[in-house]
């Protein structure tokens, strides 16, 4: 080929799609190891939610580590607790909320405080000189049933000094050591929550959730959240990441023989349980409208209460100005 053919193919060359293409974009997710999210990341993992800009690798983590995650910055995209982002401010890490993870359903299920069964415990009011274990002592669901059991039974709930003895357990280590005697009450995760449930080993004694439902409306205590510098360096590739987890949630809710079956079965969990979480417990909404704003703001002022965040900023201040409003 000389020199004038050369030329005359290059403009080919530079249109060809290989050369045109964009390149795709990974976007690293950490959130709350649960089945109930697996189900909710699951048309993402398995193709039913595509995308020609981003690859996203989504790893479930304990919340002990998802709090340490978030500081680290190992994720692109992290779920964190609501309480952790005025926390995080006040020690220098900027956090900007993407969306709602996790939301009460209106029904308020999901927050029980759990005692062994035949246990002398009846009522929330018997905690008083008690033990209770809890997956995160300063995860915002766990301040919503201190919020809850402050409330209704006039209980001290301060982490030192208060009337209940608070211990922080590893969540799988939860429901053994309830049966064990390790400790008198306990809050469980989830998929625990059903188990338990289902067992008939263990009793339900509160429901937080109902309590803090009629007090305050429906709360957010997870929210997905990502870092100014990342959000400002690829906003397209974040976008795009919203609106795949809002139509993996959306797949879900429409697809529920196909999801929920696939993940219990994986899970070695009843498929019944999804119907549960998704009705009973929780929302995923995926998307920061100004209901999940007002709750978020909600949470901040009981967060006040127990000294967890020392002031109450503005939510609109801390939220990313192209998250997936609705």
């Amino acid at each position: 080929m000389n020199r004038r053919q050369i030329l005359a193919a290059a403009p080919a060359l530079l249109a060809a799609p290989h050369v045109r293409a964009q390149a795709r974009q990974k976007i690293t997710y950490g959130y709350l190891l649960d089945p109930a999210y697996e189900a909710v990341l699951w048309a993402i993992r398995n193709g039913r939610v595509k995308s020609d800009l981003v690859d996203v690798e989504a790893t479930g983590l304990l919340i002990p580590q998802l709090l340490q995650a978030t500081a680290t910055k190992q994720y692109d995209v992290i779920m964190t607790a609501v309480i952790g982002v005025p926390a995080a401010a006040a020690r220098g890490l900027e956090l900007r909320i993407l969306s709602s993870a996790l939301h009460a359903s209106t029904v308020g299920e999901g927050g029980g405080i759990w005692v062994k069964k035949g246990s002398p415990i009846k009522s929330a009011a018997d905690l008083k000189g008690k033990t209770l274990a809890s997956y995160g002592l300063r995860a915002t669901g766990y301040m919503y049933a201190r919020e809850a059991l402050r409330r209704e039974f006039g209980l001290n709930m301060a982490l030192e000094g208060g009337d209940v003895r608070q211990v922080e357990v590893q969540a799988p280590n939860l429901p053994a050591a309830l049966a064990t005697g390790q400790t008198d009450a306990a809050t469980l995760i989830h998929s625990q929550s059903w188990r338990a449930m289902q067992s008939g080993e263990f009793v339900n004694i509160c429901e937080t959730g109902k309590i803090v439902n009629a007090a305050h409306g429906t709360l957010t205590s997870a929210i997905n959240v990502s870092y100014p510098e990342r959000l400002a360096a690829r906003p397209d590739a974040f976008r795009e990441f919203n609106r795949m987890l809002k139509a993996s949630v959306d797949y879900a809710m429409s697809h529920r023989d196909e999801v929920f079956g696939a993940v219990a079965k994986q899970a070695n969990i009843d498929r019944k349980f999804f119907d549960w979480w998704f009705d009973r417990t929780t929302t995923v909404p995926a998307v920061f409208g100004e209901q999940h704003a007002k709750a978020v703001g909600t949470a901040w002022t009981i967060g006040r209460v127990f000294n967890m965040v020392p002031t109450v900023p503005d939510v609109r201040a801390l939220t990313w100005d192209q998250a997936l409003r609705g």
